[in-house]
Order: C-alpha cells, then structure tokens, then sequence
C-alpha cells in the first residue's frame, strides 16, 4: 500500500472555519454566552471589558451581552474566571476549569508559591508558618463575610497589608504589598475564587469569594470537606483541553499549541497524541487536526455570507495563534500590537483583519482601514460599529494594554 497523502488545508480554508466556529459569521452567532466561551474555549480576561466585548461581537441580535455574561458568571456560575494558561486570566467553561486547573493553573500555582515563599525570605522575617497563618485568616474571613475585596480583607486581616523588600541590591530593588500576592496565591490554587466586581463591567476591582461547590471555581481546587469530585491527572487534563482547543482552533502547528498553552513541547507532543491528532499541511508547515476533522469545509457550505466583526483587544480570535499571517498583514502589526505582544481592538473583513477601532471620550467608536475591502465591506463594518455603541452607551472602555493605532483614534 502506498503511503497516505497528508491534506491541505490552506488559508482561505482556515478563515472559513475561524468565521462559523469562532461564531463570528452572522449566521453562526450564539444564542449565550456560554456558547460563545464552549466555541472559543477561553475568553481572555485580563481586562474585564474584553470579555464582555468578545461576547457581544459574537451573540445574534442587537442586546447588549452585559447582563447575559454576568448571569453566566455571577449567578449561574457555568463560567468561571480563573488563572489559566500563559499565567493568564481567562473565563472560561465551567466543565472545563478541572482540566485547565490541573494541565496548567496547579503546576504555574506551585512555582508561584516557591517565588513569593523566596521573595519573603530575601526581603523580610516572614516564613512559610507566617504565611500559612495569614491565608488561614483570609480564608476564615470569606467564611464569615462570604466575599470581600482586596481592600476589605487587608483591613480585616491586618497581615495582608505587610509590605516586604523586593530585589533587594537590584534596580528593581522597592516595597512590595503583601496581600496582592497572598490573594493571587489562593486563587491559582483554588481556594478563592473572584466574585462579581465593584463598579461597572469594565471594573478590575473583583471580591474574593470561597469556592461554593461545583460550577463555582475549579472542582478540583475546592474544600475537601465539600466532596467535589476528584481531579483528573495532568495528562488526561492536557488531552481534555487539546482536544477542546483543536475543534475550536484547528488546523494548528505544535508551535502555536505550546504558545497558547503555554507547555512544555513534550507535552503538547502527548496530548497530541492522547487525542489521536493527525497530521495536514499548512502554509507555515505542519499543522494538527482532531480525526474526524479532515473533511473539507467550503465557503459556500459553511458561510454564504461576507461578515464583518469588532473584536476587542486580546480577543481570543486575534490571540489564537502564534503564527497569524492567514488572518493578519504582518505589516500591520506595528499599528495593532503593543511592545509586549498585546494585540488592541481589530476590525475584521470575512476573516482577515482589516483595520482597528476605539472608543473616544465621548463614546463615539471610530474605527480605520489599514486595508481596501471595498465598499460593501465598508457598509457592513459601519453596521458593527453602530450595533456596539448601542450596547456600550454612556459606558467608556479604555483597553489595558494600549496600542499606536487605538491611541491614535481615541485620541
């Protein structure tokens, strides 16, 4: 028998499948939030606005996606905001969360642990026993209170508002807080998890809340008395979460799987294999597909229609890969990055991005083409950009991470 003959599947291939399963095509909105986060996998949610942008560019109809995330978040708790991979906070599925906390958030929550146990010991007398007290208190006093902030915790728990001598001898050399550190600990480890912010969606300022049971927080993560169930060991959590990756993402190469998740190769390699990833061609080499992946997916099947989005700075579309130029003119990336890798607000044209955008101070959201999609393109992206600024209203969004382009217009 002769050797089988590895797919292709080239670009246009791939903005076809980015537009129905990233739900981005205006036939392929969701109906949820939590349907957008299942065909995404995570919403990037350093910046608290982001996630809420990336919902509302993706859910059918004219409404606003604020009350719709922040049922799933805060009351029904079927998605979770927690630390994940590339020690970044997604929101993501609940169902998921075991798998991310067990591939990803544990091991980053052990060396993030060590780090502040040697930052004490070189820049104060605290010890493992002190801290372990002040996290015994912390958590004593979600217990009573049922959630607090940062602020209200540092005043109830003194503890949390010591301060010790970071880089001690180095030009980094300054006082540090405590508590920031202390929270950010119990909550990669599961033991807080954030709660509904003070202030309006786009706040940053989240209370600290102890896991409620299952939904609220990694299961894997929660008080043992409570009898959630078990976690998975971290090879089954790797493949669980390639596996959810690679029908939201796929084609991908191993380079852009160990970027986003932030892995070892070797165990990107194993989750590829666990799942039975098989093998296609891409223009940036070899990439990997889920097996019953393989079928070709045309345009005329899958999106009859051109579509245009407003995606938000780190949308997880725009933040998907590490190799983006099927979907980005690498001479535009000056003007849509910042010096860290941060991509800003984007403008996209039948999956490829054309522009950027931002909100003015006085809630105008203006947006420029780095690119001539033509007049129709032209018409359907002024649509978008009306159908966010009746659901921002008076609300303003400022993304965390600025860059040239979104300065330039929010000017």
């Amino acid at each position: 028998m002769g050797a089988t003959r590895t797919r292709t599947i080239g670009a246009a291939e791939r903005r076809v499948r980015l537009g129905v399963r990233h739900r981005l095509a205006g036939s392929a909105r969701a109906g949820s939030a939590e349907e957008v986060a299942r065909s995404l996998v995570a919403l990037h949610g350093t910046d608290p606005a982001s996630v809420f942008l990336a919902v509302g560019a993706r859910l059918a109809g004219k409404a606003g996606p604020v009350a719709e995330v922040e049922r799933a978040l805060y009351e029904d708790r079927s998605l979770v905001r927690m630390h994940g991979m590339r020690h970044t906070v997604f929101v993501l599925p609940a169902a998921l969360a075991p798998a991310v906390q067990a591939s990803t958030t544990d091991p980053a929550a052990v060396r993030e642990r060590a780090s502040l146990l040697q930052h004490l010991a070189a820049g104060s007398d605290f010890d493992a026993a002190w801290l372990a007290e002040t996290e015994r208190l912390v958590l004593a006093e979600l217990g009573v209170r049922g959630e607090a902030t940062g602020a209200e915790l540092g005043r109830a728990v003194p503890a949390l508002r010591s301060t010790y001598l970071y880089g001690k001898g180095t030009r980094q050399e300054g006082v540090q807080s405590v508590g920031s550190r202390v929270l950010r600990v119990l909550g990669m480890e599961g033991r807080i998890v954030r709660g509904r912010p003070q202030g309006t969606w786009t706040s940053s300022q989240f209370r600290w809340a102890r896991p409620a049971g299952p939904g609220y927080g990694p299961p894997s993560a929660l008080d043992p008395r409570s009898g959630p169930p078990s976690a998975p060991d971290p090879a089954t959590a790797r493949a669980e979460l390639i596996r959810w990756w690679l029908r939201a993402c796929g084609p991908a190469t191993e380079a852009d799987l160990k970027w986003w998740t932030g892995w070892r190769v070797t165990d990107v390699r194993g989750a590829l294999a666990a799942v039975g990833a098989l093998p296609v061609t891409l223009d940036e080499g070899t990439g990997f597909v889920l097996p019953d992946d393989l079928d070709p997916v045309t345009e005329r099947a899958a999106v009859p229609e051109p579509w245009a989005a407003l995606l938000p700075a780190l949308d997880p579309t725009a933040m998907g890969w590490q190799a983006r130029d099927w979907y980005l003119d690498p001479g535009h990336r000056a003007a849509l990055f910042d010096r860290s890798g941060n991509i800003g607000p984007t403008v996209w044209w039948d999956g490829r991005i054309v522009g950027g955008w931002a909100q003015r101070p006085d809630g105008e959201i203006v947006h420029r083409l780095l690119t001539d999609a033509g007049a129709a393109a032209g018409r359907a992206i002024g649509a978008e950009a009306e159908r966010l600024a009746g659901w921002v209203g008076d609300v303003r969004v400022t993304p965390r991470f600025r860059t040239p382009l979104e300065r330039e217009l929010g000017a």
